[in-house]
């Protein structure tokens, strides 16, 4: 009996201190988790209205200002002139850049030259006895002709049966086509117009150029022409005269040019006006990739922005003290990276970085503070002995 009655004050102990620790448990309270409030460091910039100019970017590749193609509109050999003809050879104005052989062709002047000298000749004796007063014109021009050189004009007729005796001798006829065969002889040699340089050559020395046949290219170096294609809505503001800023493919050298021609016709299916820029300088070269940056108009009273830091398409993040708050700004014009606004009063304090999660309300410190913070942190520890 006795045995029962301990076994029976073991289990009611037991179970008391179970129900007890169940209920210790489940009435203990537990301390909630202590939140770091974590307060963003940003920086910010101080808002200045000014004249901000609208910035429109274009490229395209240089073509020298002045180009012509060399045809040949003679047939012959193409002799050595004493510089060869090649790629990249350089000329001045006025150097023969190519000869072609003339030899059968000369002679067929020359023939023409002795053909009229004997047609004069032959009305000489008419002229003296029925012409007297033109009979020394006449006379001076026979002294004065030269075989070798270019025919001289005729003499003027001092009344009309004169210039009917000439006609009807046939030597109008006859100079008019010398003259002729004198232009096309001067056509064998081809002569630089200008300074400048050979792009293209076609053909070398002492191959059969035919009539028509192109022989190559030839540039003047130093002025370039770029042209670029604009969009049509900013025709009215793009002005001849303006100065452009461009530079090469990798950025690292400016040149200045100036909008020369502006086209009068927008094109229907791209909806861009062609602008045409000249540019002058040593290091340039035809077909060189440039990249134009056209001041098409001028903002008043205006702020140019990182586009990132535009929210909902109009509006910025500002910091009031110590927290962000949204405004409203009048968005101007959209670029790649940039975009102008106005109405965001001088004063303003913005953010000039954009900050991950980023809302309205949100307590942030900006640079100085956040170093203001630190060095009052530093000076209140205590000095260690």
């Amino acid at each position: 009996m006795r045995k029962i009655i301990i076994a029976l004050l073991a289990l009611l102990i037991i179970g008391g201190a179970l129900y007890g620790a169940k209920f210790l448990i489940d009435n203990k309270e537990v301390p909630k988790p202590r939140v770091k409030k974590e307060v963003k460091i940003i920086t910010t910039d101080t808002i200045v209205n000014s004249t901000v100019a609208i910035i429109i970017p274009a490229n395209g590749n240089l073509q020298a200002k002045r180009r012509v193609e060399l045809f040949s509109e003679v047939t012959g050999i193409f002799k050595p002139t004493g510089t060869l003809f090649k790629t990249g050879q350089e000329y001045r104005a006025g150097q023969t850049m190519i000869s072609i052989d003339n030899t059968e062709f000369y002679a067929q002047v020359q023939s023409a030259r002795s053909n009229l000298n004997n047609q004069i000749t032959a009305i000489m004796p008419d002229l003296r006895l029925d012409y007297p007063n033109s009979f020394p014109q006449w006379q001076a021009y026979l002294d004065g002709f030269s075989m070798n050189g270019s025919t001289p004009a005729l003499p003027e007729a001092k009344d009309e049966k004169e210039k009917y005796f000439i006609t009807g001798r046939n030597i109008y006829t006859t100079y008019y086509n010398i003259k002729n065969l004198e232009n096309r002889l001067g056509k064998f040699k081809i002569r630089a117009p200008y300074s400048g340089v050979l792009t293209e050559a076609l053909v070398t020395e002492g191959t059969l150029v035919r009539n028509g046949q192109q022989l190559g290219e030839f540039i003047q170096t130093g002025t370039f022409e770029l042209q670029v294609a604009i969009s049509g809505k900013f025709a009215d503001l793009l002005k001849v005269g303006e100065n452009v800023q461009l530079q090469n493919i990798t950025g690292s050298k400016m040149y200045t040019g100036k909008v020369t021609r502006i086209n009068g016709k927008i094109d229907q299916a791209s909806q861009t006006i062609t602008t045409i820029i000249e540019v002058s300088h040593p290091d340039l070269k035809d077909g060189m990739y440039l990249t134009a940056n056209l001041q098409a108009q001028k903002i008043e009273n205006a702020i140019e922005l990182d586009r990132s830091l535009l929210q909902n398409g109009e509006q910025l993040f500002m910091v009031n003290d110590t927290i962000l708050e949204l405004t409203t700004v009048k968005p101007i014009h959209f670029s790649d990276k940039t975009v102008v606004v106005k109405d965001v009063p001088d004063g303003t304090v913005i953010i000039s970085k954009m900050v991950p999660g980023a809302y309205e309300g949100m307590i942030v410190k900006t640079e100085l503070q956040a170093q203001a913070d630190k060095g009052k942190a530093a000076s209140s520890k205590p000095e260690s002995n």
